[in-house]
């Protein structure tokens, strides 16, 4: 069956599904979806988006789930033509499609696993896979959802259920939603404290629960100004001892992504210093600024952790920038942090990372507007409106921002070099 036929067969049970639900007629249903009784089904696999908003509001569904639904797993090709498809084959896939980059195949077989998967165990582990490839692709709300399915099931080793929580906390962090970020840190941290690791590799689970805690009491600091001091006490506590630990860590293991993550929390703890009152806007920006000048961000050999901790010391700066510096001070410190911070998320791939990029430069135009009363042009690059429109499909927070950029900004081609 073809792929169109299978869309086509899935959307009429929906239908079917949504009569049923609610007891009605043909007629009834054919009056809630604006359509002929003699025609309630769609006569193809891609009906009209209006089509869908109405089948979805007589389901209760959001329709985005209309839309899972009906299109299933997308363009994901799920297990190789040819292969053995058992849980262990399927898993042996998921880690060369990992080794490859090959982030949509990693979900496709990771949903193949969970099918054939017959332990909690293997379940979990199936979400966990899923998991890591909607991270790579920047799908952290279908992160999310993994990481629940998962933690649904119960394994027989703790440590793993731990594991997906501590991927479910970072998930929740990169999306904004903090609160439910910094519960799961918190039981995250008592489980680790009262069950602590034995082995070198099993210590990067607890200092990466401190990474994720520290940070997001780093953004909750500007969220909620009434506990701003305990939001600083915490963020300082939590990223000195991550990074402490991924420090050593990274020498003991001859990992040298740790230390990448250790940097990010060194970064973090600049923006930290500024807000407490310890260090000068100022020094920190040009401390920012002249650390980011040691570093080539188009240099094939930085990569990973350290060259995504790079990004996001651009994004403190920028931060610190906006909120303290004034007039050209700030406009040039934020101008100049942005753009590497964008060149950064385009050889990371980051998508957190690109929303904070968008989110700053729509947060410096709005400051300039605002401080000379001038109607100033925003303007993006063609090449932005695509990625804007993407950020905004990943963070539900970033939506309102990117709509407010695509209404105003004004287009402009990309520089051509000069002489070509």
């Amino acid at each position: 069956m073809d792929a169109m036929e299978l869309r086509k067969r899935r959307l009429h049970s929906l239908v079917d599904l949504a009569r049923a639900s609610r007891g009605w007629s043909k007629a009834q249903l054919a009056r809630a979806l604006d359509r002929d009784a003699t025609k309630i089904y769609p006569d193809s696999g891609n009906p009209k988006a209006d089509f869908l908003v109405k089948l979805a509001a007589v389901l209760e569904w959001p329709v985005g789930d209309v839309l899972e639904m009906v299109w299933g797993a997308g363009d994901e090709a799920g297990p190789q033509a040819g292969t053995e498809i058992s849980y262990e084959a399927l898993y042996i896939q998921s880690r060369q499609a990992h080794q490859r980059g090959d982030s949509k195949q990693v979900v496709a077989l990771a949903k193949a696993m969970y099918q054939f998967a017959q332990t909690e165990d293997h379940r979990c582990v199936a979400c966990s896979v899923e998991a890591s490839g909607w991270d790579a692709l920047g799908r952290y709300v279908q992160e999310v959802d993994a990481c629940r399915r998962g933690l649904m099931h119960t394994p027989t080793n703790p440590v793993r259920r731990q594991q997906l929580r501590a991927v479910l906390a970072n998930a929740w962090y990169s999306l904004w939603d903090l609160t439910p970020a910094l519960g799961t840190c918190e039981v995250l941290a008592k489980w680790y404290k009262e069950n602590p690791p034995t082995s070198d590799v099993d210590r990067k689970r607890p200092a990466f629960v401190h990474y994720v805690r520290g940070h997001t009491h780093r953004r909750l600091a500007m969220l909620e100004p009434e506990l701003k001091g305990e939001h600083l006490r915490a963020a300082r506590e939590d990223l000195a001892l991550s990074a402490s630990l991924h420090e050593e860590l990274a020498g003991k293991l001859n990992t040298p992504n740790l230390g990448g993550i250790a940097n990010t929390c060194r970064g973090g703890l600049i923006e930290v210093a500024v807000e407490s009152g310890i260090e000068d806007a100022s020094d920190a920006v040009g401390e920012i600024v002249s650390s980011l000048k040691r570093i080539n961000p188009r240099d094939p050999a930085l990569t990973g952790d350290w060259l995504e901790s790079w990004g996001w010391w651009c994004t403190f700066g920028a931060d610190i920038a906006l909120r303290h510096l004034k007039g050209r001070d700030m406009q040039e410190a934020v101008g100049s942090l942005n753009a590497l911070a964008l060149t950064i998320s385009e050889r990371s791939n980051n998508w957190a990372l690109r929303e904070r990029v968008f989110t700053i430069q729509y947060g410096l135009h709005q400051t300039l507007t605002d401080s000379t009363g001038l109607a100033i042009d925003f303007t993006i690059e063609e090449s932005d409106r695509s990625l804007i429109t993407a950020t905004m499909g990943r963070f539900p927070s970033f939506r309102s921002v990117g709509w407010q950029i695509l209404e105003t900004a004004k287009v402009v081609s990309a520089k051509v070099e000069e002489g070509r």
